[in-house]
């Protein structure tokens, strides 16, 4: 829970479009809302940030104390996060950065914020500089998306888990090629693999699992309702969701540290679950995109007191 004083900077930060007074006046803040480690429940932090690019950085400082502050583990265990800017919301990947993208993020910070140095000076861990990444928006053939039906919705879910796992594995190429890993002889070390693949993965994953726990409670069921001739069509699905779990469970063990264990292995498990989950999507999209084309995204709400 945030302290007292977090809770009033919160109160006024939202009630004054992002303005806020007292030490902070004039200075950029944000709150982050991240999703507890250990309880599952929202946590929101006002922070300081600096702008980079396209993307904003916030410093783990906690006033340069020896631990890292505790929304920087809430963001290593559930990677994808709400920021509030201004009047602005959306939501972002937490990346921390590493090595010597995290030197030259860092000096960056410093130079608009001279007092992230004068932190760093107080404690002998490396402050963590962590990236949040806004998601872009999607798009199909070259234009904003349309959402009108289910049908559509649950194309656009897709087409987003599609290209989140095809970015993936196509990141985990990259840096296995670049550690000279990318041939079928090598020299017989494991590159380790990043912050970025790890946090990019676990997000997907969390939200591949999101997906299918909804299918399984809500979508199926209802659909079955009124097609009982496709129960054969949802055993399959399910048996399919059973399968990619099985798999998504085991690339979430790789995951459960800081650093990637098994590189290799955590390179075949997501080959398999690429293959595994792209012919499930394929299927799913034959059966069910014909029965859902005419009902209505958003749902229609009833007439009141129907």
């Amino acid at each position: 829970m945030p302290t007292s004083f977090q809770q009033s900077v919160i109160d006024e930060f939202r009630a004054n479009e992002g303005k806020v007074g007292g030490p902070f006046e004039g200075g950029d803040l944000l709150l982050l809302t991240t999703t507890g480690a250990r309880s599952g429940s929202s946590r929101t932090t006002p922070l300081g940030y600096v702008r980079h690019e396209h993307s904003l950085l916030v410093v783990g400082a906690n006033l340069g104390g020896p631990r890292h502050p505790g929304w920087y583990y809430n963001l290593l265990a559930h990677p994808v996060v709400r920021v509030e800017v201004g009047t602005s919301s959306f939501e972002a990947l937490a990346v921390p950065a590493e090595g010597a993208r995290r030197e030259e993020l860092f000096a960056h910070v410093v130079r608009a914020a001279p007092g992230y140095g004068d932190y760093q000076a107080l404690t002998s861990r490396a402050l963590p500089v962590v990236v949040l990444e806004q998601a872009e928006p999607e798009v199909w053939e070259g234009r904003p998306r349309e959402v009108r039906t289910l049908a559509d919705k649950l194309l656009e879910v897709h087409t987003w888990l599609r290209g989140q796992v095809r970015q993936v594995r196509a990141e985990v190429e990259a840096h296995f090629a670049s550690r000279g890993g990318g041939g079928g002889g090598g020299t017989g070390t494991s590159p380790g693999l990043g912050l970025q693949i790890r946090q990019r993965c676990l997000a997907f994953c969390q939200a591949l699992e999101f997906h299918h726990v909804s299918e399984d409670g809500h979508l199926f069921p209802g659909i079955a309702r009124h097609h009982p001739q496709l129960t054969d069509v949802f055993d399959r699905l399910a048996g399919e969701h059973r399968t990619v779990a099985r798999i998504q469970g085991e690339l979430a063990a790789l995951l459960d540290g800081v650093a990637i264990a098994d590189p290799p292995r955590f390179r075949a498990e997501l080959e398999e679950m690429s293959a595994q989950l792209n012919a499930h999507l394929d299927y799913e999209e034959e059966v069910l995109l014909p029965l859902l084309a005419d009902v209505p995204w958003p749902p229609v709400a009833p007439p009141v007191g129907s």
